[in-house]
């Protein structure tokens, strides 16, 4: 068999790039699992981004309005009147992806893994049988532990983190997420509670498990009233290189993960529509610097990932004390963008007050902002 393309992965990013590619190419889109969806997955993708990378409306299961943010002994909100993100179902935006690439043409291998490369063919098995595929282009969109990326000799600068999230039964503010940033329960991340309807909600965090059964006893979430857990990993960081040959790594393989608040699907989304413009252009060459607005999000967000994991909690509740004041909220609510934190950090930066409070605490943090 031959094709144009072959995506290996049909995670949200590979399945969206299918999308992009199918009817204009001959595409194929191998996954390794039988069914889409069941990885741990908050889903949150803001407004702004699901509208404008024309996620499927099906996917949708909450709308959320802002956010509460909690410390150890304070907390602040930022609010909205339109919704400022969506909590979509991931097995569903899976599904009606892969629904309209297969409409356009694309052909799926469901249940099939891949192995490696031989001969300049991806060799694939699917139970017991086993067959090779050729394509002009191969993408690598098979998630954080890429296979792809180990066959063409990629190399991870990152930090590797395991993650924990259930779906719990509670009572619930459904249009307000909830973080909570106690370094005392977890140095090395936040905490969130996402509502999907009033009475169920997902909860996570990224670090040590026992972080996060502290955090139940916190937030006075019974561990008896838990319907769903999920456990999975992120890397925060960089992956090199993202093109060899003509073999290409997008989404979570090429850990295009936002690595401030650890969401992967709308970094991998924006990379896929650069990477199908070059695939379509016969030239991979220009892909990586395509997607420099991206690299550069994610080079701030490291930075700040640093500045947070060398404060103590005593900054951080000194940090919550400007963030909370009117000022701050008043602009963050004007500026804030779910997907483009740095837009959010240079409107804080325009104020010299806030400015001013935040560079005695962290100079250090205003940096890695500007």
């Amino acid at each position: 068999m031959r094709y144009d393309v072959l995506i290996i992965g049909g995670g949200p990013v590979g399945n969206y790039l299918a999308t992009l590619l199918a009817g204009k190419l001959d595409v194929a889109v191998v996954e390794k699992k039988s069914s889409f969806g069941g990885k741990a997955c908050t889903g949150i993708i803001g407004a702004e981004s699901f509208k404008e990378l024309g996620f499927p409306e099906e996917a949708v299961i909450n709308e959320l309005q802002g956010a509460v943010f909690y410390s150890k002994i304070q907390s602040f909100e930022i609010q909205r009147e339109s919704p400022q993100a969506y909590v979509v179902d991931r097995k569903i935006l899976e599904r009606e992806l892969a629904k309209e690439a297969i409409k356009r043409g694309a052909d799926y291998f469901i249940g099939t893994t891949f192995t490696g490369f031989r001969n300049g063919k991806a060799r694939l098995q699917h139970l017991k049988e086993t067959f090779e595929i050729e394509a002009d282009f191969y993408v690598g969109a098979d998630g954080v532990a890429s296979t792809v990326a180990r066959e063409i000799g990629a190399k991870s600068e990152a930090e590797f983190l395991k993650g924990y999230e259930v779906e719990v039964v509670g009572n619930f503010r459904r249009d307000f997420t909830e973080v909570w940033i106690n370094k005392e329960l977890n140095p090395d991340f936040f905490f969130w509670v996402t509502p999907v309807s009033e009475d169920v909600a997902r909860v996570g965090t990224f670090g040590e498990f026992d972080a996060f059964r502290r955090f139940l006893a916190e937030r006075r979430l019974k561990p008896t009233s838990i319907v769903e857990f999920k456990a999975g990993s992120v890397g925060l960081g960089w992956r090199k290189p993202w093109v060899s040959g003509n073999v290409a790594l997008v989404g979570d393989a090429a850990l295009q993960i936002k690595p401030t608040t650890a969401g992967g699907i709308v970094f991998g989304a924006i990379c896929a529509h650069h990477l199908a413009r070059a695939i379509i252009e016969g030239d991979l060459r220009s892909y990586e610097s395509s997607c420099s607005a991206v690299r550069k999000q994610i080079s701030s967000g490291l930075r700040v990932r640093k500045v947070f994991k060398g404060l103590n909690q005593e900054g951080i509740e000194k940090i919550f004390q400007i963030l909370g004041s009117e000022d701050a909220i008043e602009t963050i609510e004007e500026y804030a963008d779910f997907d483009d934190h740095l837009r959010t950090f240079r409107a804080l930066a325009k104020k010299p007050r806030l400015l001013a409070a935040l560079l005695r605490i962290s100079p250090s943090l205003i940096r890695a902002l500007l």
